[in-house]
């Protein structure tokens, strides 16, 4: 059975705060693999959010910027560098299906899950593909400057556009991903700690939407909310209460506490 032919709902684009998007898809996954009830959505992070890779050391974050500017810190369950994210420069969406559901292989999960976000990309104009080299490091612990893979980093004529992460449980399969719309290279170099590069070099290695086609922030989402549609053939949902209620906790227990954040310990494992 293809997967568009299983039950898909899509969550249109909200803002809603960093550790709560976390907890979203970590709830999703429960709804997936619980009732069955898989989930595409597009989200935005407001207050603007430095979300962590996994294992990334919390020394390179500049916490005393990240305060002053009201920027929140959250770490993700996946890997990679940091991401800055705010509401008019970043994308980003996910994918929660059960992980029997889905190719066993990272490689072809990651083809797969990727088809929209490329739907998307045709959609606006933008050729875009899989990086097919593994061009060197600029600065380690910012994602978009970091080596890039051929598994999971697509680039528009050579310079990266859209980041993605996959987070595999035992009964569900989290991907989520950003594309990048618009640039603030100074504000997401300045969210690390001495960064060992410049704004300039930023803008060499990364592209956006607004700089490779003409169109909107408004018709860029429409174009990634209709390419995950019609990829799942997913009705429109929404959270269900219970959903919100439980995300709530799970963000405060986890994705705001200073274990996680700062320490990679997740407190509701004790």
């Amino acid at each position: 059975m293809a997967l568009s032919d299983r039950e898909w709902r899509l969550v249109r684009e909200e803002s809603r705060r960093g550790p709560l998007n976390m907890a979203l898809d970590e709830i999703a996954a429960r709804t997936a693999a619980q009732e069955g009830l898989r989930t595409v959505r597009v989200y935005q992070w407001d207050p603007s959010t430095l979300s962590l890779g996994y294992r990334q050391d919390p020394d390179t974050v500049a916490w005393d910027y990240c305060e002053r500017e009201g920027i929140t810190v959250t770490r993700r369950p996946t890997g990679g560098g940091g991401i800055y994210h705010d509401r008019f420069g970043d994308i980003s969406y996910s994918i929660v299906a059960p992980a029997d559901e889905l190719p066993g292989d990272l490689m072809e999960t990651y083809e797969l899950l990727c088809e929209p976000v490329f739907d998307a990309f045709e959609r606006l104009g933008v050729d875009a593909q899989f990086t097919d080299e593994k061009l060197p490091e600029i600065h380690q612990p910012a994602c978009y400057l970091r080596e890039l893979h051929p598994a999971h980093d697509i680039v528009a004529n050579g310079r990266k556009i859209s980041g993605n992460a996959q987070y595999r449980r035992k009964d569900a399969v989290i991907q989520h991903g950003s594309l990048k719309f618009d640039l603030d290279a100074e504000r997401h170099l300045s969210t690390f700690a001495d960064p060992d590069t410049s704004p300039a070099q930023f803008r060499e290695r990364v592209t956006t939407i607004n700089r490779e086609a003409d169109a909107t922030r408004n018709e860029a989402v429409e174009a990634v909310e209709a390419a995950l549609r019609e990829w799942a053939d997913a009705d429109e949902g929404s959270w269900t209460d219970e959903e919100l209620g439980r995300a709530e906790e799970r963000a405060e227990a986890k994705f705001e506490s200073e274990a996680w954040v700062r320490d990679r310990e997740d407190p509701t494992e004790n």
